[in-house]
């Protein structure tokens, strides 16, 4: 189990993105997989983001929107494993590491009072 933060969700980007490259891409599948490279990734950068951050309400704010994007990643991948269904395994993989990821950015918020 990774417990560096950073690293754990630059993995998580990283593997967003090698996933979303093996994905057919039509009409309906390349908007779906745009949404997801972009709130898969955006959850590191924000984590990023909130250690520089200039507040404790900077920090706050900035691990709600991590939250957010690992709510709004799962979401995505509930989508694209019904869209194309011989991915819903990975995707399955890829929505149990955001929600412990929403888990641990809920804990983090909670407690930071």
């Amino acid at each position: 189990m990774e417990y560096d933060l950073e690293e754990r969700t630059a993995k998580f980007s990283e593997n967003i993105i090698s996933f979303c490259k093996k994905l057919p891409q039509d009409t309906i599948t390349k908007p779906i997989i745009g949404q997801l490279v972009k709130s898969g990734t955006s959850i590191g950068a924000n984590y990023m983001e909130a250690n520089g951050a200039s507040s404790k309400k900077d920090f706050k704010n900035k691990i709600f929107i991590c939250k957010k994007e690992c709510r709004e990643t799962k979401y995505w991948l509930r989508i694209l494993a019904k869209t194309i269904e011989s991915f819903a395994p990975e995707c399955r993989k890829l929505w149990k590491e955001a929600q412990e990821l929403t888990l641990i950015f809920s804990k983090i918020a909670l407690n930071t009072k």
